[in-house]
């Protein structure tokens, strides 16, 4: 975490940048179907539906929360975030890769098996629409 001096950020890596925080707040993802998406990341993978909004005929707005995450994703009909057919890949950082692993498989999401790396160990499941995820448990840092 950043922590604010002034006009300045010390960031834990010792670096010092002057200026704005950033915070990602929406990723959108394009889905097919926007039911079949909302049952599988509010029923399956287990999100939270923070919203699910018919504007009008033509225009519908869903978005989802991992726990825990400040940012949030949407998708939808009528948005024009995402060409249709296209797809994301997405990092994640969670605590731990078995326990990510357990808790899809136990909802019976398809995932890998966890991914051991120097850099991490990773956990990987995709969308019925083909969006990729990547579920990363940090090394330990020194």
């Amino acid at each position: 975490m950043a922590e604010q001096t002034g006009t300045q950020t010390a960031h834990p890596t010792g670096r010092t940048t002057t200026g704005l925080t950033w915070k990602i707040e929406l990723i959108p993802l394009a889905v097919e179907d926007v039911d079949r998406a909302k049952k599988f990341y509010g029923n399956r993978v287990g999100w939270n539906v923070d919203h699910d909004r018919t504007v009008h005929e033509g225009l519908r707005f869903v978005q989802v929360t991992p726990p825990g995450s400040a940012c949030s994703v949407c998708f939808g009909v009528g948005l024009g975030m995402m060409p249709l057919g296209s797809s994301q890949m997405i990092q994640v950082v969670v605590p731990s890769a078995e326990a990510a692993r357990d808790h899809l498989r136990e909802r019976g999401v398809d995932c890998t098996d966890v991914d051991e790396q120097p850099w991490g160990r990773f956990v990987g499941f995709s969308d019925p629409d083909g969006n990729r995820w990547v579920l990363q448990e940090l090394p330990p840092r020194p």
